[in-house]
């Protein structure tokens, strides 16, 4: 992200009056590597080629604000590898997590890991340290630490069937699990903020949020992600594609101020929900139209995105979740054009 582009993403989210609409989105191993024209095990194993396709995207859309921006990941293996989960790369298709909880009982046993040595961590930390220079020579900067949530991170070492039996049926030990996870990821977090100068920006996703009801989010998310949030970033951004429904109106009070949904609430939807006081970052539909549709389409259906937002000082321009596999250049295109149409 450029010095620019990330004055102008701190100033939409305090509030300040903003020239124009602004376009982003959420780019990581869902749709970098194919688009670069490499294998998903290309992009995780050869961190010239990771920097290389960051560049391209920003080199290639330079109107669009891309988030979090260079993000080091090993896909959904990243936290679950520091706990010990076995992790599965196939050549091009997405990761995969092995359970590492069996029985709620497991959770006794489970230690907090170190970030700075255990799994895929440390790689990811050093590949950030090792293209910084060639970062900042492209006139960008490494702006975001970057996680899973707590409960994202539950779901895969234990399941996400079994989690959910456990916060009914054991929910002392969900609570335990919970206050592991989030030990670690404070620690995650802050090594990666000491080890980057020049982050300002949190990003945390979980989707598992929008699987649970409310009384279950105030439980066993709200306390976790506000203690995780309570930092001095200026940019606190959280991704749940799922339905947010029970939780959004909970999100200012996390210290949230910047939100990427999914389909389930309109943007407007979410601004009233949340009182105006977060930045919506959404929300074309990312697979059937984004993906899916002609340029043409694409450009009518992102001004007509854009028309039905009630506060466009709110918002920014973006689809519903991350940049979904096999969305064409021609298609990002017609986006951007289309949002630069209606600044007009």
């Amino acid at each position: 992200m450029t010095d620019k582009q990330w004055e102008k993403l701190v100033a939409l989210v305090k509030g300040e009056k903003t020239d124009a609409l602004e376009a982003g989105f959420i780019i990581d191993s869902p749709w970098l590597p194919n688009w670069y024209g490499i294998t998903i095990l290309d992009y995780f194993s050869n961190d010239e080629l990771w920097l290389k396709a960051n560049l391209k995207a920003m080199e290639t859309f330079p109107d669009v604000t891309f988030l979090p921006g260079f993000w080091s990941e090993y896909g959904m293996c990243t936290e679950p590898s520091a706990f010990g989960a076995k992790s599965v790369f196939w050549n091009d298709e997405f990761p995969f997590a092995d359970k590492v909880i069996h029985t709620p009982e497991d959770i006794d046993n489970l230690e907090v890991p170190s970030p700075e040595t255990d799994g895929l961590l440390p790689f990811m930390l050093n590949r950030l340290k090792l293209a910084q220079p060639a970062i900042e020579a492209a006139g960008r900067k490494i702006r975001f630490s970057v996680s899973r949530g707590p409960l994202n991170i539950a779901s895969f070492l234990m399941g996400t069937t079994e989690l959910m039996t456990t916060i009914m049926m054991d929910p002392d030990r969900v609570h335990k699990l919970m206050r592991v996870i989030t030990d670690f990821l404070k620690q995650w977090h802050a090594l990666q903020k000491k080890t980057i100068p020049t982050i300002d920006g949190i990003l945390m996703l979980d989707d598992i949020v929008g699987f649970i009801g409310e009384d279950e989010f105030v439980e066993f998310g709200l306390p976790y992600l506000k203690e995780l949030y309570d930092t001095d970033d200026s940019v606190k951004f959280f991704h749940n594609d799922a339905d947010c429904s029970m939780s959004v109106k909970f999100y200012p009070e996390i210290g949230i101020n910047l939100y990427n949904p999914g389909l389930d609430l309109s943007v407007s939807e979410i601004q009233e929900a949340t009182n105006n006081e977060l930045v919506v970052l959404g929300s074309l539909p990312p697979r059937d139209v984004l993906a899916a549709c002609t340029p043409d389409e694409v450009y009518k259906q992102t001004k007509k995105m854009i028309e039905g937002v009630d506060n466009k000082s709110k918002f920014m321009a973006s689809c519903g979740g991350g940049m979904p596999p096999k969305v064409s250049s021609e298609n990002i295109s017609a986006f951007v054009k289309a949002v630069k149409d209606s600044n007009k």
